[in-house]
């Protein structure tokens, strides 16, 4: 494990880690133009793990487990402070946290009572993640550049990132479903 973290791509994960609560600190000090280029920042470093993992071959099991987290903590605790700024509004924030701790929660049961481990990411939790990161962006940039097309890509982006994000709630709970159904009829082939 201690080799793991060593490993390139691992260490821009957790560096990524790190810009969570400076990126906090520049939202709740008003520092938005800090907050939006480190937000870019740990974009960049997202994309560059997964590249550096493929290109070198570090590919690793705490690799695979760290950067969603470190993804998923980033985003949902950016919601909750732009809320708590007022900068997004709550029902948005609500669904996204409702979601993922859903999904954590859930996977973290079916787990520990039937060594279920059938959850992988879905195109349309792809999907979400990528509008809400989206939206993120576009309302940080709002912050700094106070201009109509701005406000108007933001306010698509939220609802574009809300619907979706209910959309793939939805779609792990069926699918999980049917696979948990399909474990216990004894079957081997997964619906995707």
């Amino acid at each position: 494990m201690i080799r793991d973290l060593l490993l390139a791509p691992n260490q821009l994960t957790l560096l990524r880690l790190i810009f969570a609560p400076l990126i906090i600190l520049c939202v709740l000090a008003n520092r938005w133009n800090w907050a939006i280029t480190l937000f870019v920042l740990a974009g960049v470093s997202d994309a560059l793990d997964g590249l550096l993992a493929r290109w070198l071959h570090q590919q690793s099991v705490l690799g695979r487990y760290l950067d969603p987290i470190a993804d998923k903590l980033l985003l949902s605790v950016l919601f909750l402070v732009l809320s708590i700024a007022h900068k997004i509004p709550w029902r948005f924030t609500v669904l996204v946290l409702s979601r993922d701790i859903t999904i954590m929660v859930t996977a973290a049961v079916l787990y520990v009572v039937v060594g279920y481990r059938g959850f992988r990411p879905s195109i349309f939790g792809k999907i979400a993640t990528n509008t809400q990161v989206g939206a993120l962006f576009f309302v940080l940039l709002y912050q700094v550049h106070h201009v109509p097309w701005v406000f108007l890509v933001r306010r698509g982006f939220l609802w574009i990132a809300f619907a979706f994000t209910l959309i793939s709630g939805v779609h792990y709970a069926i699918v999980t479903a049917q696979r948990l159904r399909q474990e216990q009829n004894g079957g081997t082939n997964t619906p995707q």
